[in-house]
C-alpha cells in the first residue's frame, strides 16, 4: 500500500490539500495517507518549521503532497532567525528529499483559452514544461551574509549539478516535442558560461535527437508572454526558473492552475505554486486546481500511474470549464470545484 506523507501547511494549504486528497482517495483507494506539520504552523507548535517527526516520516514515504508554506509580508514569521523562517523549513525539505528538478508545467486547455489573459491566438496550445534546478545556486550557496550596510549572496553550480537537471528536462522531451531551450545570462556571468557549456556538451553526448536552443532570461521573460507557443521544455538554474515559472503562470490565467512536481534522489514531492494566501484563508473560496493537479502529477510520476493522472486532469479541464473559480471570473468556491471534479470523475457526490 503506497503511503503518501501530506504536508497541508499554511494558509489556504490545508484547504486545498484537503481537496486534492479527496480526489486521490476517490482514484486510487489504496493510497495510505499519514499527515504532517511544516511552515509556520509547525514552528508555533514544535519550535522548528521542519520539525524531526516530519523528517521521520519522509523515510519510508512513497511521494510527499505539499500544501502552502508561510504568511503574510507583515507575519511575524519574517522578523524569525532565517533558520526558523517557514521558507526555510520548504528549502530543508527539498533537500532532505533529494529533490533536484522541479517540474513546473504551463499548459492552456482547449477551451479554456478565454481564461487567459493574453490573446486567444497566443494563449491556444500553449503547452510548455520548464524544468528548474532546485538544489543549486543563491537559494542554498551558505556564502552569504547580511553585515550592516553589505549583504551578498553567491550563485554557485559544479557540472554534476547541471548535467542531472539537463538530463531530466532531455528525457522530458524526448516524451514530447523534442525541444529544449536552455536560459541563462552566460554574455554576464561566468556560472551561466559553466550552464551554458555543459547543457550543450551533454546534448552532444547522448541526446543528439534533441534540438537545444540557448536564451538569456531576460529575453525569455519577454518571450515567454509575447509569443509562448515557440517553447516546448525550459530548463534553467534555481533563481531563474523561480522567477520565469511564476511569470509564465499568467498564461493559463492564474497561479491557482499551476502544479508542480519535484524529483530527484528519493520520493517526489508534489504541490502547487501558489503562495498561502492568508488574506483568503479559512474562507473555503481557494481555488484547489492547482493542488489537484499537482496530485495528478504524483499519480504519474511519484507512482507511474499514468491512467489515473490522466483521468484526473480531464476532470479538472471540465470542471473549469463548467464551474470556474472566484480567481478565474466564476463563482465556485474550494467545495462546488472539488465536486465538479469528482462529478466529471463519475463519482457520486452527496
Amino acid at each position: 500500500m503506497p503511503k503518501i506523507v501530506t504536508l497541508p501547511g499554511d494558509g489556504i494549504g490545508p484547504e486545498v490539500t484537503a481537496a486534492a486528497v479527496q480526489v486521490l482517495r476517490e482514484v486510487a483507494p489504496d493510497l495510505q495517507f499519514e499527515e504532517h506539520a511544516i511552515g509556520g504552523g509547525a514552528y508555533e507548535a514544535h519550535g522548528d518549521p521542519f520539525p524531526q517527526r516530519t523528517r521521520d516520516a519522509l523515510a519510508d514515504a512513497d511521494a510527499v503532497l505539499l500544501g502552502t508554506v508561510g504568511g503574510a509580508q507583515n507575519s511575524p514569521w519574517n522578523s524569525l532567525p532565517r533558520p526558523l523562517r517557514p521558507e526555510s523549513g520548504l528549502l530543508a525539505l527539498r533537500k532532505a528529499l533529494g529533490c533536484y528538478a522541479n517540474l513546473r508545467p504551463v499548459r492552456v486547455q482547449p477551451g479554456l483559452e478565454h481564461l487567459s489573459p493574453l490573446k486567444p491566438e497566443l494563449a491556444r496550445g500553449v503547452d510548455i514544461l520548464i524544468v528548474r534546478e532546485l538544489l543549486g545556486g543563491v537559494y542554498f550557496d551558505g556564502d552569504r551574509k547580511l553585515d550592516g550596510d553589505t549583504a551578498y549572496n553567491t550563485m554557485r553550480y559544479t557540472t554534476p549539478e547541471v548535467e542531472r537537471v539537463a538530463k531530466m528536462a532531455f528525457w522530458a522531451a524526448e516524451q514530447r516535442k523534442g525541444r529544449v531551450t536552455s536560459v541563462d545570462k552566460a554574455n554576464v556571468l561566468e556560472v551561466s558560461e559553466l550552464w551554458r557549456r555543459d547543457v550543450q556538451a551533454l546534448r552532444d553526448r547522448e541526446y543528439r535527437s534533441i534540438h537545444l536552443n540557448h536564451e538569456y532570461v531576460d529575453s525569455v521573460a519577454m518571450l515567454i508572454v509575447s509569443d509562448p507557443s515557440r517553447y516546448d521544455v525550459i530548463v534553467t538554474e534555481n533563481l531563474f526558473g523561480d522567477i520565469l515559472s511564476d511569470l509564465a503562470a499568467v498564461i493559463p490565467g492564474s497561479l491557482g492552475l499551476m502544479p508542480s512536481a519535484s524529483l530527484g534522489d528519493g520520493a517526489g514531492l508534489f504541490e502547487p505554486i501558489h503562495g498561502s494566501a492568508p488574506d483568503i484563508a479559512g474562507k473555503g473560496v481557494a481555488n484547489p486546481a492547482a493542488a489537484i493537479m499537482s496530485a495528478a502529477m504524483l499519480l504519474r510520476h511519484g507512482l507511474k500511474r499514468s491512467d489515473a493522472a490522466n483521468s484526473i486532469e480531464r476532470a479538472v479541464a471540465l470542471a473549469l470549464r463548467e464551474e470556474p473559480t472566484r480567481d478565474l471570473g466564476g463563482k465556485a468556491d474550494t467545495k462546488t470545484f472539488t465536486n465538479a471534479v469528482l462529478e466529471a470523475m463519475g463519482t457520486p457526490v452527496g
